[in-house]
């Protein structure tokens, strides 16, 4: 499998494209291997990258850690292929040296939130 390498800063609307991209690619990895564990059933943790690679499932259970983008991308795809509505989204968290910086998490439909990153390990 092929990370996709973000070297360009994000805007939201292209952070958004890109996190409907990531969960698509997962949706259909789950389609065509049905025996995947689900993300909490998996033993991949959160850790954080130095860098940033958008890695799909077959990456994260290969190495065995992932980081918010990964982990939630795979989450709302789990959650799509059993019915539920859900979709990852991005909340700007701080701002370092001009740069700002984001974390991915889970909205559900009926507006609950879901942090498949702090459920494992990001603290």
């Amino acid at each position: 499998m092929f990370p996709i390498r973000v070297i360009a800063p994000l805007s939201g609307r292209y952070l958004t494209i890109m996190l409907d991209a990531l969960t698509s690619i997962d949706i259909e990895y789950l389609r065509v291997n049905p025996g995947t564990p689900g993300l909490y059933a998996s033993g991949v943790r959160y850790r954080r990258e130095k860098g940033e690679d958008w890695a799909s499932i077959p990456e994260v259970l290969e190495r065995g850690w992932g980081d918010c983008e990964d982990l939630a991308c795979w989450r709302a795809a789990e959650l799509y292929l059993s019915g539920q509505l859900a979709s990852p989204f991005w909340e700007e968290q701080r701002r370092v040296g001009g740069r700002r910086l984001y974390h991915i998490m889970v909205r559900h439909i009926n507006g609950r939130t879901e942090d498949p990153s702090r459920v494992l390990g990001m603290r």
